[in-house]
């Protein structure tokens, strides 16, 4: 099997380096902060404060500044994303995963979830307002984990795993469930990669007629 390309090192203001959220799955939005895996491969989890970040963006803990997320809790969330990944990838091929992959899964899975709290109000403002959901953990990140692992199992052995689809763009590598209509959907958005695909097919088009 032929090694896939080293994660290349990015300015973290790359917007490559922004974490996308369109993959409509916890676990598949986890998968996809390494993109581009098939040709020049992004790892957006460059350091334990982009862990923080992804954590907070995928709204699993309110703020990266209160977390402790340690170099052991990244290189886990990285070990265990690409063992979601290739399971994934075995269950979409309705093929049998690796044991060892699917360990990995189950042992994040069984560590303790997040917790649901209420907001504290700090100001008037805020306590005039509805309270407000915040999730809590002792260890944030292996909360985390263990949040999108559960998320994985559940969505591994539903139905709805044949309706997880990778773009079809061959610069991308995005899992994402289709949630349309007529189960047609191609990439993972028609703002990062099916209106590029459209404009570089129209140009190609363009270059053979002239």
């Amino acid at each position: 099997m032929a090694s896939r390309p080293a994660p290349a090192r990015r300015d973290p203001a790359d917007p490559e380096m922004a974490f996308p959220f369109i993959g409509g799955r916890p676990c598949l939005n986890f998968v996809a902060t390494l993109g581009k895996r098939h040709t020049a491969p992004v790892e957006r989890l460059a350091d334990p404060g982009a862990l923080a970040r992804w954590i907070s963006e995928a709204r699993l803990q309110a703020g990266p500044d209160r977390m402790r997320i340690t170099a052991e809790d990244l290189t886990a969330a990285r070990v265990m994303r690409e063992a979601l990944y290739r399971v994934l990838l075995a269950a979409m091929g309705g093929n049998a995963p690796d044991p060892a992959d699917v360990a990995q899964i189950n042992e994040a899975a069984a560590h303790p979830d997040l917790t649901p709290q209420l907001a504290r109000a700090d100001t008037d403002a805020d306590k005039r307002r509805q309270p407000i959901l915040h999730w809590q953990a002792a260890h944030p990140a292996q909360a985390a984990l263990a949040t999108v692992a559960r998320d994985a199992v559940l969505l591994i052995t539903s139905p709805l795993l044949d309706r997880v689809k990778e773009c079809e763009s061959q610069e991308c590598s995005l899992l994402f469930l289709d949630d349309s209509q007529a189960r047609r959907r191609r990439w993972c958005s028609m703002e990062r990669c099916g209106n590029l695909v459209k404009v570089a097919g129209y140009r190609s088009r363009m270059r053979g007629g002239s």
